[in-house]
């Protein structure tokens, strides 16, 4: 996973776990890509203060991710959907004047699976 995206998706489930003071300076870093100094200078701290609090929550992150796997689980449900959504496609295609009323049937029940998949996906 690359290294942003897996902080994002990390800091997203398990940020608000994190102290206020954690979580400003883990934003500033990963969400507004500000330097090490430019986030200690705007606090006044220094840049291995800035550097070892970033590390830390990483680790923080990444341990509660060890435990709950709530990122994994999210991404395993993606692929489900997405795989769902694959399965599902040609359903849309089938919008023919001669269709059966079976076919019809089948295309609006297929169409309901993939709303409902998606639904679940912005449910998680």
């Amino acid at each position: 996973m690359d290294k942003i995206y897996e902080q994002t998706m990390l800091f997203d489930f398990y940020g608000e776990l994190l102290t206020a003071h954690q979580r400003s300076v883990y934003e500033d870093a990963v969400y507004r890509d500000m330097s090490l100094g430019e986030i200690a200078e705007e606090r006044g701290i220094s840049r291995q203060g800035v550097h070892d609090l970033i590390k830390r929550c990483d680790r923080i992150l990444q341990e509660y991710e060890g435990k709950l796997h709530l990122v994994e689980r999210f991404t395993r449900a993606k692929k489900t959907v997405a795989e769902i959504e694959r399965l599902t496609f040609p359903a849309e295609c089938v919008k023919d004047s001669d269709e059966t009323a079976d076919a019809k049937d089948m295309r609006d029940r297929l169409q309901t699976i993939r709303g409902l998949s998606r639904e679940l996906l912005e449910a998680l």
